[in-house]
């Protein structure tokens, strides 16, 4: 039973880090979006610019309503931006719109990670689930096999989140670089953008935090039936 208790505690603990990340993500944000870069350049304007240097002419932009909803989608090689990045020339919106950019690089140039994320996702949404209601089936029933398979789909989770480690690193590294090099922000600006783009990744190194968490409570859930 005190087994158990520990693994409410991982709960809590997921929780809180997820709660931070995402707190810091916000006011970074907040704090970078009042502030414009030199060159008045829009974030759909700077993703533009970034898709047509790497030859994506096909690859359209679009406005998304919302805040941080920003998202590149490869299904209709759509960049989408929200309201608060497609016409707003702060150096946290262009920061978002080169990232957002660096996935449909990573897309267009069949970037591994990107390729094994988009492989997982089926098996990845199959285990988010089925991996609780089959552990919860298990302890009611007394079944060790189905926890130990809810373990295993909750397992695709964890992998899904640490694949995703790499790929969004990877888009904010190209989208500073690029920022850089075509001059599209000055050196100050663009270590502002890096700012954003660091506590944006954070979030996602806590989901993967969070997600090993809960594993390590379904874990503790399977031991205390031994």
């Amino acid at each position: 039973m005190p087994f158990m208790y520990y693994g409410y505690g991982f709960v809590l603990i997921g929780f809180l880090i997820a709660l931070l990340a995402q707190w810091n993500v916000k006011s970074t944000y907040s704090k970078y979006k009042k502030i414009h870069n030199s060159r008045g350049i829009t974030g759909a304007m700077a993703a533009r610019q970034i898709l047509d240097q790497n030859g994506l002419y096909h690859v359209r932009i679009e406005s998304v309503s919302g805040e941080l909803t920003d998202h590149f989608d490869p299904r209709t090689n759509v960049v989408r931006l929200s309201d608060g990045v497609y016409n707003n020339t702060s150096v946290a919106a262009v920061g978002v719109a080169a990232h957002e950019v660096g996935h449909a690089i990573q897309y267009a140039q069949e970037y591994a990670p990107m390729r094994l994320r988009a492989a997982i996702i089926p098996a990845t949404q199959i285990g988010s689930t089925l991996s609780y209601p089959l552990v919860v089936l298990g302890v009611i029933f007394q079944a060790l096999p189905l926890i130990d398979l809810g373990i295993l789909l909750f397992s695709l989770v964890v992998l899904f989140q640490l694949v995703t480690l790499p790929v969004e690193f990877n888009a904010s590294r190209r989208a500073l670089n690029t920022l850089g090099s075509s001059h599209i922000l000055d050196s100050n600006e663009v270590s502002q953008s890096g700012k954003v783009l660091t506590a944006a990744a954070l979030t996602y190194v806590a989901a993967l935090a969070t997600a090993l968490l809960n594993l390590l409570r379904l874990i503790a859930i399977r031991g205390n039936r031994d």
